[in-house]
């Protein structure tokens, strides 16, 4: 019986070591289509200093902050090793107020604001999902208030409804972070901590010049924008258009037509094709609307069609991969955005002096690094799905 036991023990030992190895690796994730993915990060319990990912490509930050502010490279921020053990020490909460939560940069967001807060020992105690609608956003906000977060990260829906909501949160002491844009008379330094955002101008300039390699430098295009007063997408919009009419005056514009919500691509893409039928390709302002071009395009007949847009989500890196209508993109890294935001959390927390706008530099991508951008993107492996189609 003794023997039985001491097998048994040494058994147990030998898995607990094999279990604390795995600890060390990176994490499985199974996801809905069957796919495994790893996280190429370490688990939270990870020491040293916090910093967005340094493989990140050098690129110039060509975009402005919202009132005109140059840019910081996402890729200076730090906390220090000493810094996250104070911050810790502090056993802070943070709220995550979205615009939307239903696509992949959205979650991407959140997945890398959480893993970091962890990292900093900060509680997450509310993520809101606001479905684009500024009414709601207000009532998330002090829904939230109630929780008494030391922190808010968000992003506003609209700039003028939601300013008064975000500015009680300043005035209450919480340290808010935005993303991509912030409201109307709310200052840096003082309301708020910084901005954060991926270089979208740039994004654009790359979808641009996608477009005009594909098109062999001549032709007609239509442009769908974000018809709204929201900073970033109009940024990508102003970069393709100048781009295409500075760089490649046999590219025209000949059509453009304004989207109020992401499932309106579909409605707009095709009243702009059943108008100009010998049009050879469109920008659409963001991945999900520019499904919705990909539809209205098959639907017209149209193959040999050139489609550029900005965000790697699923949907748009499958048809790149298998060089399809969608042609390329400029990729926003919204993982590393989010650590960024909490890396600027703890600025605003530990009182360290924060540029008022960061961004994260853009990235093309087209069928020849779609598998490797993914990767950069999310800190993860590509789906299966995307795997099996890539040429």
């Amino acid at each position: 019986m003794k023997k039985v036991l001491s097998i048994i023990t040494m058994i147990l030992f030998i898995t607990s070591i094999a279990l604390a190895g795995c600890g060390q690796k990176s994490t499985n994730i199974e996801k809905s289509d069957g796919q495994e993915k790893s996280k190429t990060e370490e688990t939270a319990a990870s020491s040293g200093p916090i910093t967005i990912n340094q493989e990140i490509p050098d690129q110039e930050i060509l975009s402005k902050g919202p009132s005109g502010e140059a840019a910081v490279s996402a890729k200076t921020l730090q906390l220090t090793e000493e810094e996250v053990q104070k911050i810790k020490e502090g056993k802070y909460k943070a709220a995550l107020v979205m615009h939307y939560a239903g696509n992949d940069w959205a979650t991407a967001q959140i997945d890398g604001l959480k893993a970091t807060f962890e990292k900093m020992g900060i509680e997450v105690v509310a993520v809101t999902d606001a479905q684009f609608k500024a009414e709601k956003q207000v009532s998330d906000i002090e829904t939230v208030l109630a929780k008494k977060p030391d922190i808010i990260v968000g992003i506003p829906v609209d700039p003028v409804s939601t300013a008064s909501a975000f500015k009680k949160a300043a005035d209450a002491g919480v340290k808010v972070v935005f993303m991509d844009n912030k409201p109307n008379g709310l200052e840096a330094g003082k309301d708020y901590v910084s901005v954060v955002s991926a270089d979208n101008y740039g994004n654009g300039v790359q979808a641009a010049e996608i477009m005009a390699e594909k098109l062999g430098g001549k032709g007609k295009i239509g442009v769908i924008y974000h018809d709204a007063d929201y900073f970033v997408t109009k940024q990508r919009t102003e970069a393709f258009e100048k781009t295409i009419k500075e760089k490649y005056p046999n590219i025209k514009i000949v059509e453009r037509g304004g989207i109020i919500g992401p499932n309106d691509g579909e409605k707009v893409a095709s009243g702009m094709l059943t108008k100009n039928r010998d049009l050879d390709g469109m920008f659409v302002v963001w991945d999900v609307p520019a499904e919705g071009a990909l539809a209205a395009t098959r639907t017209a007949g149209k193959k040999d069609f050139v489609i550029t847009t900005i965000d790697l989500g699923t949907n748009v890196a499958l048809d790149i991969a298998s060089d399809g209508i969608i042609k390329g993109l400029g990729a926003q890294l919204p993982y590393d955005q989010g650590i960024s935001e909490a890396i600027l959390a703890g600025y605003g927390i530990l009182g360290k002096e924060a540029p008022a706008y960061v961004a994260v530099p853009a990235l093309q991508v087209t069928n020849k690094n779609v598998l490797d951008a993914w990767k950069l993107v999310y800190h993860q492996d590509a789906p299966k799905s995307i795997q099996s189609v890539a040429k």
